[in-house]
């Protein structure tokens, strides 16, 4: 299977601290790569250092097969778009305004805003179904309405590889399956890369094909969800025992987490004691 972006004995650090310590990742071309894992483990790390928002302490990343330290800024824009933790807009943009900025790497002295770049800009309006919101001040809008305006933006880059860093942050239910909805049609019918951070288990099974489940600094499993999850991975990876069942929707695994709350079973046990 062909690799849009691989790693070699990557370490990522912040000063002394290291993070990720010589990982050998593959991301398949054309699927949906999530990372999971506890928090602090390292994931978000790991996205913005194959983003090349930081730089590795030592390896190597490479996109389709060229390092990444050898390409230019808008070389790598041009193949790859990353939609990082809660961004914030400055006051007063519109929705227009933000989207236009994903055709920034395609601007030069020589060649300015053309039609090739309104028909773009209007197709990932059309696709994130904002189109009617595309004159009110992104900071005015829902947390649902908000997202799917960055999520514009970063189609307007127009790249076959999208990166997101937990997309589904602060979103109700109903605004979290909108948004993967969305992130799974655009692998589905235009066969786009995605990678994302998720926290959501069952969520990350139900669209994931490649599962990248990362702890002690190192890569613990990796493969197909039905492949790689199971109650002794979520023990080790989450320090939480759990019970793996069936998605009774979609077939994938689904985790129930052990814990303290409500057990109606028990009460009904107990009442007939």
């Amino acid at each position: 299977m062909a690799q849009a972006i691989e790693t070699k004995e990557l370490t990522l650090s912040y000063g002394e601290s290291i993070i990720i310590e010589e990982m050998d990742l593959r991301i398949p071309k054309g699927k949906i790569t999530v990372f999971i894992g506890g928090n602090g483990c390292g994931k978000s790390t790991l996205l913005r250092s194959i983003a090349r928002l930081l730089k590795p302490k030592t390896g190597s990343i490479y996109l389709e097969g060229t390092a990444i330290a050898n390409m230019s800024t808008k070389d790598v824009a041009k193949q790859m778009a990353i939609l990082p933790q809660s961004p914030v807009a400055p006051e007063g943009l519109t929705v227009l305004q933000l989207v236009k900025q994903g055709r920034y790497p395609y601007q030069t002295w020589l060649k300015q805003w053309t039609k090739e770049d309104e028909k773009i800009v209007n197709d990932a309006l059309k696709a994130t179904g904002i189109e009617e919101l595309k004159d009110r001040a992104v900071d005015s809008l829902s947390g649902g309405q908000r997202q799917r305006a960055w999520i514009a933006m970063t189609l307007a880059q127009d790249t076959d590889i999208i990166l997101l860093d937990e997309p589904t942050t602060y979103l109700d239910m109903a605004h979290q399956i909108e948004i993967l909805d969305l992130l799974f049609e655009l692998n589905e019918k235009e066969n786009r890369t995605i990678v994302m951070v998720l926290h959501d288990l069952n969520l990350a099974c139900r669209y994931a094909h490649n599962i990248v489940a990362i702890k002690n600094k190192e890569i613990f499993a990796q493969g197909k969800p039905e492949d790689v999850i199971n109650s002794r991975l979520v023990e080790k990876v989450f320090e939480m025992e759990c019970e793996i069942t069936t998605d009774p929707l979609f077939g994938t695994p689904m985790c129930i987490p052990c814990g303290k709350g409500r057990c109606i079973l028990k009460q009904r046990v107990s009442a007939h004691a």
